[in-house]
């Protein structure tokens, strides 16, 4: 069970930076774009906690792995529009990375 403890804190620390790189997009993409991002970073975050505590973990897991792979194009998107810069992008990637391998571990510790 040392997954779980590993994972969330790292994406809630994630959620907090990143909240403050969308607080400075463009007040018309701020309530769009940032908001699906935030929304769906949020989302996992529940999930994750869900799945800690629930017998069916597999199914929670594989729809947060799906909204991460949302939130990888979402950031892109962000970088592409120039609503982050390059070095926030890298740090936003690797985050991301870091907690979908976390995410696939945890997946794999379940024989899936």
């Amino acid at each position: 069970m040392n997954k779980p403890v590993q994972i969330i804190p790292k994406t809630y620390d994630f959620i907090l930076w990143i909240i403050e790189k969308i607080n400075k997009f463009p007040r018309s993409q701020k309530f769009v774009l940032g908001d699906r991002i935030e929304h769906y970073l949020l989302d996992i975050l529940d999930m994750l906690i869900e799945a800690q505590y629930s017998k069916e973990k597999v199914a929670i897991l594989r729809l947060a792995n799906l909204k991460l792979e949302k939130i990888r194009y979402l950031i892109r998107i962000s970088k592409d529009l120039r609503y982050i810069d390059l070095k926030a992008y890298e740090f936003s990637a690797s985050s991301v990375n870091e907690i979908g391998k976390m995410l696939g571990g945890w997946l794999k510790s379940l024989n899936v």
